[in-house]
């Protein structure tokens, strides 16, 4: 299998995360991935997840990857594989997912439980001098809404 790899430098500043995900968005709809799929809202969640817990945490630069598989040939009948995405920063602390409790109103801490709920696989490994955190999203991804898909009405009878 093929995989085109593209990447992008992120600036230690909060403002990235969001050219993070306008930069995600245009290389999905470059890619041929419709941008309301829910695949691609997904894709766009977790890199704004994992650009900001290394710009938040770090308070250094990081590096954005996504690896997308090329489908083999015009008639390919299945996906090719899972998209990949990538970031990689300047520290060597291990990601630790932290459960945000019962405080709706809370703010963060729940990054890594999204990124766990939403992608086939996540995990991390020491890169150099720092660290990088991967995570793998099939084409038959959740939606960015776990509850989206809930029947209510089934379940109020």
């Amino acid at each position: 299998m093929q995989v085109l790899q593209v990447q992008l430098a992120v600036q230690a500043d909060p403002a990235e995360v969001g050219r993070a995900r306008r930069w995600v968005r245009s290389r999905l709809l470059n890619h041929g991935v419709d941008p309301d799929a829910p695949m691609a809202e997904t894709v766009v969640l977790v890199v704004s997840e994992l650009v900001t817990n290394a710009v938040v945490h770090t308070g250094c630069p990081a590096v954005l990857r996504l690896c997308l598989p090329m489908a083999e040939g015009p008639a390919a009948a299945a996906p090719p594989g899972p998209l990949r995405v990538e970031v990689a920063d300047a520290s060597q602390a291990a990601p630790a997912p932290r459960h945000a409790g019962a405080d709706e109103d809370a703010t963060n801490g729940r990054g890594l439980e999204l990124v766990e709920l939403l992608c086939e696989r996540w995990g991390w490994y020491p890169d150099g001098s720092g660290k990088r955190v991967w995570c793998e999203i099939g084409a038959e991804a959740r939606p960015a809404d776990p509850l989206a898909g809930v029947d209510w009405a089934a379940l109020a009878q």
